[in-house]
This record gives structure tokens, sequence and C-alpha cells, in this order.
């Protein structure tokens, strides 16, 4: 099964990292352009919260489904139940570093389909396009948190 590790630090107490992501429009934001977000149903974090949603790449749907588990102050995990991939599971970790500074450590543990899907999957999900993606998230999260540096 593939794993992609991403991490990054942001200037803001672990605190606003939480209240960031468990923000319903945080998928919205940290989705990078050229792909659209149609949020069917979200429910606020919490354990075994469902968020239901159709990624469009170009004309390509992607309708997801995704379970959230092991919910807490310092990160969860969303876990796909319906989507594109065969499987898909990802782990977003907070971990301060100081009562300013806060670790994101990302992992995503995923398998593709077999089929067009697969190929699909293969395409979107491939490592180069993953890091870009998250390359994207960090810059999003560091912007939306940037109110929360510490003043020299």
């Amino acid at each position: 099964m593939p794993v992609f590790d991403f991490s990054f630090t942001v200037d803001a107490p672990l605190s606003a990292v939480r209240d960031f992501h468990h923000d319903t429009s945080a998928l919205k934001r940290l989705t990078p352009p050229p792909t659209f977000v149609r949020l069917i149903s979200i429910e606020p974090l919490a354990e075994g919260s469902v968020s239901k949603f159709v990624l469009w790449v170009g004309p390509l749907p992607l309708r997801w489904t995704a379970v959230h588990r092991d919910v807490s102050d310092r990160g969860f995990t969303d876990v796909q139940a319906a989507g594109p991939a065969a499987a898909w599971a990802h782990t977003h970790t907070f971990t301060p570093l100081s009562d300013g500074r806060t670790r994101i450590d990302e992992h995503i543990e995923y398998a593709h389909k077999k089929g067009l899907w697969g190929i699909v999957t293969r395409l979107l999900f491939s490592k180069p396009n993953l890091w870009l993606m998250f390359s994207y998230r960090r810059f999003v999260t560091r912007f939306f948190l940037r109110r929360h540096r510490p003043v020299a």
C-alpha cells in the first residue's frame, strides 16, 4: 500500500491549528486549484462524523465520503468510506513545539482500484501530485494562521 508523508510548521498555537482544521470550510480552503470542491454534507469534526463532497478535477467528478476517526486536540484521521480509491486513510497530527509554534504531520495510506479509476487515482495521487497538493495546503494553512504569529 503506498504511503505519503508531509510535515511543516506554522507560527500558531496548537489551539489555532486545531480550530482551523475543525472548521467545516477547511476542505474548500485547502483544495488547490484547478480542483473545485462541492460540499454535499459536512458534519462538524467529531468522532464518527461524516463528510460528503465532490472533487471536480476538470470535467471529472470524484465523489467522496469520509468518516473521521481518532479525533482529538492533537489531530484526526479521515478514512474514505466511499470514493475513487480502493482505500484512503489520511492522518493529521498536530504537535506543539512551543506556545506559538506547531508542527503538522500529514500521513496518507492509500490503495488504487483496478480499471479506469485505478488509472485516474494513480495519476491524481502520484507522489509528485500529492507533494504539490500539500505544498499548497502548507501555504494556505500558514496564510490563514498568520494572525497568530507572535509579535517580535
